[in-house]
């Protein structure tokens, strides 16, 4: 049985936050659900926002909980760190996005019937092969000339539909409990927070191939 999940990586621990986050240590991922505990989806909205969080305003004061998300709003694309992590139940072999990858480009695994390689980032490096109406995947050793040792992840084409919607449907989840966080926390900013983040990671519209 194969598992895809929409997941956010915590490149660095979770820094200060002025709204109550979950302790996530660093290069471990996030889960994107609708089942997120509110200190989860603080944490993912830390993660989110940690790139417009650094920089103080022209007074010199640390951005609060409204400055960062209107930078966030602000920003021409959200770039999430992370993307689709597939696990394999029965063999145990787990494929994690790598440096690079962004959670913003999960659509792109649409492409893969039509023979398209997916980055999937590096560092490690998963590796693309089809094989007919199979992808394999290898948790790293992109960059080989070899074959790399071990065993991949198994993935048949016409498993791809399913597990890309259901993709969809766990981030529209975690889209609802965005919308309830931002009611608490910024309520000025929660429709077009919501907005925003549904078109940068596509989590709405249709499935279709790019």
């Amino acid at each position: 049985m194969l598992i895809v999940e929409p997941v956010l990586e915590a490149v660095g621990e979770v820094g200060a936050a002025p709204w109550p986050v979950s302790v996530l240590p660093p290069y471990t991922f996030l889960v994107l659900t609708g089942r997120l505990s509110e200190s989860d989806v603080g944490a993912a909205m830390a993660l989110l926002t940690d790139w417009f969080a650094t920089d103080p305003d022209e007074s010199g004061c640390v951005p609060d909980a409204a400055e960062r998300v209107r930078r966030l709003i602000a920003a021409d694309q959200v770039a999430a760190a992370g993307g689709l992590r597939v696990r394999d139940a029965v063999t145990g072999v787990t494929v994690t996005p790598g440096c690079c990858c962004g959670l913003e480009d999960w659509r792109q695994w649409l492409r893969l019937p039509d023979g398209v390689h997916v980055y999937l980032g590096h560092d490690p490096t998963p590796r693309v092969e089809f094989d007919g109406r199979v992808v394999h995947v290898w948790p790293d050793g992109g960059d080989d000339e070899e074959r790399p040792a071990g065993q991949p992840i198994r993935l048949p084409l016409s498993e791809l539909p399913g597990m890309l919607h259901s993709v969809r449907a766990e981030l529209a989840g975690f889209l609802d409990l965005v919308a309830r966080w931002a009611d608490r926390h910024v309520p000025a900013q929660a429709a077009e927070l919501v907005a925003k983040l549904d078109a940068d990671l596509e989590i709405g519209a249709p499935l279709t191939t790019p």
